[in-house]
């Protein structure tokens, strides 16, 4: 069994600096798990714990039913891939690859065998005897990958691993290690601060925020149902919009529209979220917004409208065929199946 468990772990530097505040997820057997937030958030810091290269200050990590707090990082069974490649440039690929192994006095028969697999599942056969500095940065990363796929570990450790490649090669090594984690059948946890990533690569996503576990479920359901203004706001792109409301019984009522809500909230004040693609052309008799258009982006298979709605900053995906320029005033529907009301106290979602 190759599950994780953080059992409401706490790593704090001093009194005043605490980077991981009472984190609990469960991370199942071959599961690819990501742990997503902005810089600073600490899931690196949690991913450290779990690799042995941070201590522990409260609560338990276990792989399978071992509790791993002491037991030195040579011994967990773990491979990790950092950003930086952190390949011997002396080396060629086949030595890189196989230097982990032969650290661990394995016969040269079996280092052979599991580095000719490993490049064979990444696509380096015709580059092991290259030296570092004769591949791209995509393929850098591959014999990475490679040099953690030969030790045959219970879990691997991703931390930012595709930050230093462009958008292209960024695009096409997502889908490799997703293909990866399908041959390798085993357990990964993934760093990002790039949501994109998060989403696309994800079985599930726990996401965090100063230190503090948000929100874990699947790419849909963090998007569909966000717990917080903080998951709403980070998850998707463009952002999710907030209008500030006032609620009374089942009414919402911003300085630009009302509307009737989905179910009944207490009264007082929240902050409405609606999607960009909530909007639509087409004006609807339930809810019409009025939105004075600032700027159109015209993506080919996406328009993007920005402007303001009663004083309120508002975007909108529209259909690209829609004519419209800065300056009009465009009348959009809000399709109130993709509302979501957040108690402005809170930040707790109603629904």
């Amino acid at each position: 069994m190759s599950s994780v468990t953080y059992d409401h772990v706490v790593k704090r530097y001093t009194a005043d600096i605490t980077v991981v505040k009472d984190m609990y997820v469960e991370i199942k057997d071959k599961e690819f798990m990501v742990l997503v937030g902005p810089s600073g958030c600490g899931k690196s810091t949690a991913l450290r714990m779990l690799a042995g290269l941070e201590s522990i200050t409260e609560g338990e990590i276990r792989i399978g039913d071992r509790v791993v707090n002491n037991v030195a990082a040579k011994d967990r069974d773990i491979a990790m891939v950092f950003q930086s490649y952190a390949l011997y440039p002396h080396m060629s690929v086949f030595d890189n690859m196989a230097f982990p192994l032969q650290m661990a006095h394995m016969k040269k028969p079996e280092i052979d065998k599991r580095v000719r697999s490993a490049s064979k599942i990444l696509g380096l056969d015709n580059f092991l005897s290259r030296k570092p500095r004769a591949l791209s940065g995509g393929q850098r990363q591959r014999v990475a990958l490679g040099r953690a796929i030969v030790r045959s570990p219970k879990v691997f450790l991703l931390d930012e691993p595709l930050s230093n490649l462009d958008a292209k090669l960024r695009g096409q090594t997502r889908i490799e290690l997703q293909k990866l984690h399908r041959e390798l059948e085993t357990t990964f946890i993934y760093v990002t601060h790039d949501q994109v990533e998060a989403m696309t690569m994800g079985d599930r996503i726990a996401i965090m925020n100063a230190g503090i576990l948000q929100q874990v479920g699947t790419p849909g359901e963090v998007y569909d149902h966000p717990a917080n203004l903080f998951v709403a706001g980070f998850i998707g792109t463009p952002t999710m919009n907030f209008v500030p409301v006032t609620t009374s019984d089942s009414s919402a009522k911003a300085s630009g529209f009302e509307l009737k809500l989905p179910k009944a909230v207490p009264a007082g004040k929240g902050m409405l979220g609606f999607r960009p693609e909530a909007l639509t052309d087409k004006p609807s008799d339930v809810s019409t917004l009025e939105m004075k258009v600032d700027v159109v982006e015209r993506l080919g298979s996406d328009q993007f409208l920005y402007g303001q709605v009663g004083g309120d900053a508002v975007t909108a995906r529209v259909d690209p065929r829609m004519k419209v320029e800065p300056g009009d005033t465009a009348k959009l529907g809000l399709d109130v199946r993709g509302l979501h009301l957040f108690d402005a106290q809170t930040e707790t979602a109603f629904f």
